[in-house]
C-alpha cells in the first residue's frame, strides 16, 4: 500500500479555526489598511477581531505572518485582471475591460489596496520578491501584447510602461485617496462619473 503523503497527515483545521483565522486576517486587514505595518499592532488587531493576543498568536507567529498572508492572498486576486488581457482580442476593447475592472476593483477591495499601497510606500519590504518573480514578468508581457498592437497601427502610438502606470493611477486612486475623492465629490456615484470619465480618456488616446 501506498504511504501517506505529509498532507494527508496534516489535520485539517476545524470549523472554529478556519472562522477565527478569517476574523483575525479580516481584521488585520481593516488595522493594516488604517494604520499602516509600522502603525498597526497586534493589540488592534485581536480588539478588531474581538479575540484575545494569545489567540492571535496561536494562528499566526505574529504581526509580519499575519501581513505577509495578506499580501500573498492580495497579489493573486490583483493581478487577475491583467492576465485576463486577451493579445487576440480587440486591443481597444481589452484595455478598456482592465481599466474597468480596475476601477471596480478600488470599489469592490479598498482596504486591499491601501494595504498594497503602504506596502509599496514602505519600499515593499515584505512583497520585493512578488515584484521580481510574479509582478514583473505579467508587466513585461503585457507591455509585448501593447507594443504589438501598436506595431500593427491597431491602437495609436503610446508608451505601454507608461500606459499601464497611468491606468493604474486612475484607477486605484479612488480607493487608496477614498477620504480626498468623498470630501470633493458631492454626486452619489463617484465610480460611475469615474468609469464614463476613464472610458472617454482611453478611447480618445489609444483610438487611431
Amino acid at each position: 500500500m501506498p504511504r501517506p503523503s505529509a498532507e494527508d497527515t496534516v489535520p485539517k483545521p476545524s470549523r472554529i479555526q478556519q472562522r477565527n483565522r478569517a476574523l483575525i486576517l479580516d481584521a488585520a486587514l481593516e488595522v493594516f489598511s488604517k494604520h499602516g505595518f509600522r502603525g498597526a499592532t497586534l493589540d488592534q488587531i485581536a480588539e478588531q477581531a474581538g479575540l484575545s493576543k494569545p489567540n492571535i498568536l496561536y494562528y499566526f507567529e505574529g504581526k509580519e505572518d499575519i501581513h505577509v498572508t495578506l499580501l500573498n492572498r492580495l497579489m493573486d486576486e490583483w493581478l487577475a485582471p491583467m492576465r485576463e488581457i486577451d493579445p487576440k482580442g480587440q486591443p481597444l476593447e481589452e484595455i478598456l475591460r482592465y481599466v474597468q475592472r480596475k476601477l471596480e476593483m478600488s470599489r469592490e477591495y479598498p482596504r486591499e489596496s491601501r494595504l498594497f499601497a503602504n506596502e509599496i510606500l514602505q519600499g515593499a519590504p515584505r512583497i520585493g520578491s512578488h515584484l521580481d518573480r510574479t509582478l514583473k514578468p505579467l508587466v513585461n508581457n503585457t507591455v509585448i501584447i501593447i507594443e504589438d498592437w501598436v506595431a500593427q497601427k491597431r491602437i495609436a502610438k503610446v508608451d505601454a510602461h507608461h500606459l499601464i502606470f497611468s491606468i493604474w493611477a486612475t484607477t486605484q486612486h479612488y480607493a487608496d485617496f477614498d477620504a480626498q475623492v468623498q470630501a470633493l465629490v458631492s454626486e452619489s456615484n463617484v465610480h460611475a462619473g469615474a468609469w464614463e470619465f476613464l472610458d472617454t480618456l482611453y478611447r480618445r488616446l489609444l483610438s487611431v
